[in-house]
């Protein structure tokens, strides 16, 4: 992409209405725009961010044996209703009529509509387990939306369900999505605590959120600084060995970290006193094992190896893939801008042409943004005829992680610039030396 051509809105000067610093630099970086209270247009770097982050979850999800559908955003009241669900869940839920006087719902969350599918179309133990999920915007009426995405009312969602057909399959399934969760956050750059925390609404007595730890987090949280040094790293996992799956959960919620909402005092002291730190995290995800609760009250049963009917067990597994972004904006920034992890950057680097009209500077920035263009890499071409100073400035803002720079001095001597915006430390390289050191990067993070 060149920049000459792309819409990207930057704002020189810091939005009065942004409190953190995620809205702050999104609304700056041009990613999003205000469209009401807590409700966001997404511009074309922010939707581009958003489809990365999809894209891992997809195929994290894939490797872990669960299948994608898409269900509605309006749901019927009456499904609402056969759970229980529908009066107890509180003015969050923005309620409707349609024109025929039936009420209806934007979806806060899919347990009932799910169960409904399951139960309309399996009936044996044979087809279990199943697990679906969906990436699907969702609407939560919050009584004071701030923060930007953090706490938007509309938001994207990734939300999955699994059925099966007793408790042990349900808590291997737990277990499954934990591991699925520890590798996508990894791959996005992020580093997210499973902490045990409350189930609210959806139910159930097996729950933890996943929590990265930021100053502007909303919850206060309470844990053993071991948790830190965990990490799942490039480990293979056969999500059907219950044995490894059930390992890794030991490993990674056997110590002391939980919210504000579950914390147990007594619990804490035991943690050795240097160990112990109170912080502030922004949840990203959360898994639940609620059991029997929407079966049984829906009627989701299946016959079991004996012939008679058995409701199944169910929990939920939900990432909020549009919060994402700004937990990522707050644990990767500087008072620059943004600093994007390699493996969700919306281009994957930069090429700043310091003399745009330049007939050598103008050869060699179209060469090289050949060259990476043709290895399947994605640069953004800063083309216009800017001063190199407010080049610089945005491209530190949007915070892609490599900055190639051409000019037509470090051209005499066969060079350009290779800057890693993390570090801030620059090389001199030959352009076909850039390109190849730029692709060994993310032929790394796979």
């Amino acid at each position: 992409m060149r920049l000459s051509r792309y819409f990207l809105p930057v704002l020189k000067e810091n939005p009065s209405e942004a409190q953190i610093v995620s809205h702050r630099l999104m609304l700056r970086a041009g990613m999003i725009k205000q469209a009401s209270a807590g409700i966001y247009s997404w511009l074309p770097m922010g939707f581009k961010v958003l489809r990365k982050l999809e894209n891992i979850i997809h195929e994290e999800q894939a490797r872990a044996g669960h299948i994608a559908i898409q269900m509605p955003i309006i749901q019927s009241a009456d499904l609402w209703r056969e759970s229980g669900r529908y009066d107890d869940y509180g003015q969050e839920m923005l309620r409707m009529k349609d024109r025929h006087d039936r009420d209806m719902l934007f979806t806060p969350t899919a347990e009932e509509l799910v169960t409904d599918i399951f139960r309309g179309h399996v009936n044996s133990y044979k087809d279990l387990p199943l697990t679906l999920y969906q990436i699907q915007w969702k609407f939560r009426d919050e009584i004071r939306p701030r923060f930007g995405v953090m706490r938007g009312r509309e938001f994207y969602m990734k939300d999955g369900y699994n059925f099966d057909l007793t408790k042990e399959d349900a808590l291997h399934a737990y277990n499954r999505h934990l591991v699925s969760y520890l590798r996508t956050y990894e791959r996005m750059g992020l580093q997210a605590i499973p902490m045990r925390a409350d189930s609210g609404p959806i139910g159930g007595d097996d729950t933890h959120e996943f929590l990265v730890l930021a100053d502007t987090g909303e919850s206060e949280v309470f844990y053993d600084s071991a948790v830190t040094d965990l990490s799942f790293g490039d480990r293979q996992i056969d999500y059907d060995d219950r044995a490894k799956c059930q390992a890794i959960l030991e490993e990674f919620t056997s110590k002391y970290a939980r919210t504000d909402e579950t914390h147990d005092e007594a619990l804490f002291n035991e943690v050795p006193e240097e160990r112990r730190r109170v912080a502030r995290g922004i949840e990203v995800g959360q898994i639940f094992y609620f059991g029997t609760k929407y079966s049984e009250a829906m009627g989701a049963t299946v016959q079991g190896p004996d012939g008679k009917p058995t409701p199944v067990h169910m929990g939920s597994h939900g990432i909020g893939v549009s919060r994402l972004i700004g937990a990522i904006i707050e644990a990767s920034h500087d008072d620059k801008g943004i600093i994007w992890p390699e493996g969700v950057t919306p281009f994957h680097c930069g090429i700043v042409n310091l003399k745009q009209g330049d007939d050598e500077a103008d050869a060699a920035c179209e060469k090289l943004y050949g060259a990476l263009t043709a290895l399947g890499l994605e640069p953004l071409y800063d083309d216009r005829n800017e001063r190199a100073g407010g080049k610089f400035a945005t491209m530190d803002l949007i915070g892609l992680p490599w900055r190639i720079t051409v000019g037509p001095r470090g051209l005499k001597n066969g060079v350009v610039e290779l800057t890693c915006r993390r570090t801030g430390e620059s090389e001199e390289l030959s352009p076909e030396a850039a390109v190849t050191k730029i692709a060994e990067i993310y032929e790394q993070i796979g």
